[in-house]
């Protein structure tokens, strides 16, 4: 194979500062059939050689692709273009790179070598248009695909004298070529055109029980007047990753005042979601639970299952929907359920001592509320939840929240309130 060139490292600024952009071809991305998971995977293995992504294209196949990299041609340092290296003839991408670039094609002997093998390998029949994917252009680096017929490709930046490009890779579209080519032949090359770039550290704050806002006014502000740390923020339903990057000097040196701004709302700066923190801690102390639910249908359940290591913590849970099951299987009063309704806080904690009780565990949780849309009154509206925390020594702890949101959320808001109940008896 044609191994191309040495690649020339970059001229632009280093550390951020290298303009990195990435684009999609795929008209299946556009129309929502398949979900693009390329930018992600990219962003992951691109921040430790110190780059970032800048900006992110989508184009449909065909005639796009032209417009798409003359526009990002002389935008950026690095340009990772994936898709539209197949046999098809809609998949156009090398053809057209070659043409703006004023550089011939030809097929190349090993690469066909290795289409050929690989068709043989698997049994199919190797058609004409096949031969399309060995056609490489003059003095690109072959990148190897060993779980597909279409190679990747690496073209050294101004290959031409009169065009302005930057370092190109050209990669194919599925995720499973995509990955381990980018990977093992991609990576090293960029290493050598990068060189030596500041060391950058990414730090991710998981925050529980406070807003985005809140979150913002108590660490964020103080920490973006610095200027040497990016401040950032993810929020999600009752919960907010803080993201913080910079030198690992300077991070180290500002984590005591983040720790001291959130406090105990801080669930994990490891990058541990909830459930793998109160799974985790449940297992440093040998405490195990158990769990009663009605509005949530099961999904504390399946959060702390998905989490490996449950079944040392879990023992039992029960999804009691109905009244009947609450009084059959967690012993519930049938006088209390009559007295204060389901959805109530003598209820809830009747459900977690019940089921505790029934499986022997250090801890119960009881989970009653109403979903919606239907079933709410102006005494107990849609949305309110009872979440009650039963321990071995007979007292019981106990929250009522208020999610007036769809059904799925609000499972969501309650076991995350839930777990945080947890969380928060293991500190």
């Amino acid at each position: 194979m044609d191994q191309g060139p040495l690649p020339r490292a970059l001229n632009a600024p280093v550390g951020f500062f290298v303009n990195v952009e990435v684009l999609n071809t795929g008209s299946e991305l556009l129309l929502g059939n398949v979900v693009n998971t390329h930018l992600a995977f990219l962003g992951r293995k691109l921040f430790p050689l110190g780059l970032r992504i800048a900006r992110q294209t989508t184009i449909p196949d065909g005639p796009a692709i032209r417009t798409a990299l003359l526009e990002a041609f002389g935008r950026c340092d690095v340009l990772i273009v994936t898709g539209g290296l197949g046999p098809t003839t809609d998949d156009i991408t090398r053809e057209v790179a070659a043409e703006l670039l004023g550089i011939r094609l030809a097929e190349d002997a090993c690469v066909m070598e290795a289409i050929v093998a690989l068709v043989k390998r698997r049994g199919f029949v190797l058609r004409d248009r096949m031969r399309r994917q060995a056609m490489v252009p003059a003095g690109a680096t072959v990148l190897p695909n060993a779980h597909g017929t279409a190679p990747g490709l690496y073209l050294p930046a101004a290959m031409t004298p009169a065009l302005a490009t930057p370092h190109m890779f050209f990669l194919p579209g599925p995720p499973r070529e995509l990955a381990p080519m980018f990977e093992n032949h991609a990576l090293p090359i960029l290493r050598a055109v990068c060189g030596d770039l500041p060391e950058r550290e990414c730090r991710v704050y998981h925050v529980v029980g406070m807003g985005e806002s809140a979150v913002e006014e108590a660490v964020g502000l103080g920490l973006s007047a610095r200027g040497d740390v990016e401040v950032g923020y993810c929020a999600r339903p009752n919960e907010v990753d803080l993201r913080l990057i910079g030198a690992p000097g300077t991070l180290a040196a500002v984590e005591p005042l983040v720790l001291a701004a959130v406090g105990a709302h801080l669930v994990s700066h490891k990058g541990e979601v909830i459930e793998e923190v109160v799974v985790g801690r449940l297992r440093e102390l040998g405490k195990t639970v158990a769990l009663a639910e009605s509005c949530t249908g099961g999904l504390l359940a399946h959060r702390l299952t998905n989490v490996p290591g449950a079944s040392e913590i879990l023992h039992e849970g029960f999804v009691t929907y109905s009244n009947a099951a609450k009084i059959r299987n967690l012993g519930v009063p049938a006088a209390l359920i009559a007295e204060h309704g389901a959805v109530s806080d003598p209820v809830a904690r009747a459900m977690a001592e019940g089921v505790r009780a029934g499986a022997d565990a250090d801890f119960g949780i009881g989970i009653t509320g109403i979903a919606g849309p239907g079933g709410g009154t102006s005494e107990k509206p849609v949305g309110l939840v009872h979440i009650a925390l039963a321990r071995r020594d007979g007292t019981t702890a106990s929250r009522a929240e208020n999610f007036p949101t769809d059904r799925e959320t609000f499972k969501q808001l309650a076991t995350q309130t839930a777990l945080d109940l947890l969380r928060r008896e293991l500190l």
